[in-house]
């Protein structure tokens, strides 16, 4: 129990540490680490599955504050930013649902099988284009940022310029998330060995 339990904090501490350091940077495409808050949550959910009732509103208070202090840090009042409005609360249900696709995905696994890969691809797929629906959707409809007059199709261009961009950021989390756990899991495989062998 003690084991798991800190297993479970060190995960989260790791993550929360990413997501701190990446988050800093107030632009996806214009500085050389991308905002890792996507990858964070989908593999949030896959590890600490179960635990949400504390590590999901933990690390949305993280981004939330990230975000205050970058902003302020800025000279600019936090709720006058061009990225603050109503549609900043829809976070919550776009982190929301890489968590879940996360979690889904941990419930599902195989271990380290290609059926176990093919679910991982699919699920970040499919969680990642959510969230980018909700939140891309969220500020292009209800941010006061996007001038009138709104239209499906300048709509689907926006969500056409963005979308590669912020699912690459996220692939690329996830795969260095998936490379650790695949580690990980190795180095408990053959030290489990050993001390079988020992014995």
């Amino acid at each position: 129990m003690a084991t798991s339990t800190t297993r479970r904090l060190v995960i989260f501490l790791g993550l929360a540490l990413v997501m701190g350091v990446t988050r800093v940077h107030p632009s996806l495409l214009h500085h050389a680490l991308w905002d890792a808050s996507w990858g964070v949550f989908f593999l949030a959910g896959f590890w600490l599955r179960g635990q949400g009732r504390w590590a999901f509103p933990l690390l949305m208070a993280e981004a939330v504050l990230m975000d205050y202090l970058v902003i302020t840090g800025q000279g600019i009042d936090f709720w006058s930013h061009y990225c603050v409005s109503p549609a900043y609360w829809f976070l919550v249900p776009s982190y929301g649902a890489l968590w879940l696709g996360g979690s889904w995905l941990a419930k599902r696994q195989q271990g380290l099988s290609l059926a176990t890969l093919g679910l991982a691809i699919a699920a970040l797929l499919v969680a990642e284009g959510l969230c980018y629906l909700i939140s891309n959707g969220s500020f292009y409809w209800i941010s006061a940022s996007v001038p009138a007059p709104r239209s499906f199709a300048a709509w689907f261009a926006n969500l056409g310029d963005w979308y590669l961009p912020f699912l690459t950021g996220t692939i690329v989390y996830v795969a260095l998330g998936a490379a650790l756990h695949v580690l990980a899991t190795q180095l408990s495989r053959a030290s489990q060995h050993g001390g079988q062998t020992q014995h």
